[in-house]
């Protein structure tokens, strides 16, 4: 495999950055009336205003025939066909199968999965109306009124990020509450105000041995008993999402309430599996095939859209403009929805933990640029708080700007105001302000000319910052689904491009193999094993503090 930076379209894009550099957006807008219409985008009720990007057609041309030389459409199709594109686990990546509405077959080893995948449908579907309907009791028959998702990584930040997005679609009749965190008080700060009778927790883990998870579930198990007292409650107010049916029976749980999911389903895409078993029960199970509605259109436009008209692939090549021929480094999401709060941090870790790689598919050390840290916040928050570094830092960062044109909370004028600062802020970005504006607005607020020559070079914003927009009429379940599915095909463009394995994550692997070893000289002091002399010395403070 010849390295991406040695073919002749990546020279070509480092040539064409070198004369797009220098020029200003400012220009390329007033030079052509026709730039929106031509760089924005509609698929699977979402509209894609891409025309704020330091490109031209020529810019596209370039990016596209790299995506092209890279065989982006060969690797797509793979994928979707279920072959073993994460290689070095040897598994298939079928996330869209999850979703796959028009239920066509997709196989895995010469065998369909779609029965498969119903059948979990099915089965999430009868319990999440058990529990719902109050069919469903806890071992002193009385309803559930609170559920707590006991997971880590992709078993908590997809069914979080979701559930909160979904919001509007909840009753009060049920609370979802999650857990991930192994220190303690993450806990017990969520049961406090919970009772044991009408608590319902979901562990979700694979192998059912993840250290985290099961910390958290043990200690639960150990919270409710505490009040229930006979362990054949245990049956009645948990319920497992795993492969592992031996050490989720041994733990109390029926394993006839055990929702499987299959290897070919990474962690991080996983809340379309029974993973997302608390979102079908905050919301309902019909607004949960919804959400796989709206991924499967998005999935199908991924699929069948020509390359220079497809929103996944024109959001993963301009990331590659930037990231790897214009130094930027970061990446900001920024969504104009308060439901939308968690998604900076799904998107982290979905981007992060998928292309943060250091090596190719084959094992050779990459020597260009790969997956940029990724962060965000919701507006009109970020504004009063990191904004200044995107308008006037010294680096340059690409943003993703989120909104529904429509709230589902219309008070008076603020939905008006939310959207006036979303479309202000993407104009600041790319126009900036020159020092004749500068000095004009000076000027007009009455300021003395001495004053207004001290402050000009603070009022003078460089613009040229580029920015994606992406709007929707509502967040619904669909739209939500789309929005995901969409930038989980632009990290596989990019991984593509790159030559990566997008969905392997060996690099979490280290920490958790050296916690092991360490865990057992905290607990066991007579264990004593070599270490650096600053590990050494931290555990050595931290046993004497802990007494």
């Amino acid at each position: 495999m010849q390295e991406v930076d040695r073919w002749q379209q990546w020279r070509d894009l480092e040539r064409h950055w070198q004369e797009m550099a220098p020029r200003h957006m400012r220009d390329l807008f007033g030079q052509d009336p026709e730039r929106f219409p031509r760089y924005t985008l509609e698929a699977a009720g979402l509209f894609l205003d891409y025309s704020k990007n330091r490109i031209t057609d020529h810019t596209l041309e370039l990016l596209l025939a790299l995506a092209e030389r890279a065989d982006l459409a060969g690797w797509t199709e793979r994928m979707f066909r279920g072959e073993a594109i994460n290689n070095t686990e040897q598994r298939a990546v079928l996330h869209t199968a999850l979703r796959n509405r028009s239920n066509t077959p997709v196989l895995v080893d010469g065998k369909d999965v779609m029965p498969q995948v119903n059948a979990v449908l099915a089965q999430m579907e009868r319990f999440t109306t058990a529990v719902r309907t109050g069919a469903w009791t806890g071992f002193s028959g009385r309803p559930i009124r609170d559920v707590v998702n006991i997971g880590i990584g992709g078993s908590n930040l997809g069914p979080l990020m979701v559930t909160r997005a979904l919001g509007h679609y909840q009753s009060d009749s049920m609370r979802l509450h999650f857990v991930s965190n192994v220190d303690p008080t993450h806990l017990a700060e969520t049961l406090k105000p919970l009772d044991p009778e009408t608590t319902l927790f979901i562990v979700s883990s694979k192998t059912f041995t993840t250290q985290e998870t099961l910390s958290n579930a043990h200690a639960a198990r150990a919270w409710c008993l505490e009040v229930l007292r006979e362990e054949a409650a245990v049956a009645r107010h948990f319920v497992a999402v795993s492969t592992n049916a031996e050490a989720v029976r041994a733990f109390g749980i029926d394993p006839a309430n055990m929702f499987v999911f299959w290897d070919w389903v990474g962690g991080r895409y996983s809340l379309w599996s029974a993973i997302g078993l608390p979102i079908a029960l905050a919301v309902g199970m019909e607004r949960f095939l919804e959400l796989l509605d709206g991924a499967h259109a998005m999935d199908r436009h991924f699929r069948e859209a020509p390359p220079a008209r497809n929103m996944p692939v024109l959001l993963g090549l301009l990331g590659i403009w930037y990231h790897n021929f214009a130094g930027v480094r970061t990446h900001a999401v920024l969504p104009y929805d308060q439901y939308l709060q968690h998604l900076p941090a799904y998107l982290q870790q979905a981007d992060m933990e998928s292309n943060g790689k250091r090596v190719t598919r084959d094992g050779g050390a990459v020597s260009w640029t790969t997956g940029p840290v990724v962060w965000g916040a919701p507006g009109t928050d970020g504004q009063h708080a990191f904004y200044q570094l995107i308008h006037q830092g010294t680096q340059l960062i690409t943003s993703d700007f989120i909104a529904a044109v429509n709230s589902h909370n219309e008070l008076g004028d603020q939905q008006q105001k939310l959207l006036s600062n979303f479309l202000a802020q993407t104009e600041a970005l790319m126009k900036g302000r020159t020092p004749e504006e500068a000095r004009l607005a000076m000027e007009g607020e009455g300021l003395a000319a001495a004053r207004i020559e001290a402050l000009l070079p603070h009022k003078v914003f460089p613009g040229n910052r580029p920015s994606n927009s992406i709007l929707m009429e509502r967040l619904t379940p669909a739209t939500l689904g789309a929005l995901i599915a969409l930038y989980e095909h632009k990290i596989f463009v990019q991984g593509v491009i790159w030559q990566i394995n997008s969905f392997d994550q060996w690099g979490v692997e280290l920490g958790k193999e050296l916690a092991g070893v360490i865990l057992e000289e905290l607990v066991d002091r007579q264990c004593q094993r070599p270490h650096d002399a600053s590990t050494g010395g931290l555990i050595d403070l931290c046993r004497r503090w802990r007494g």
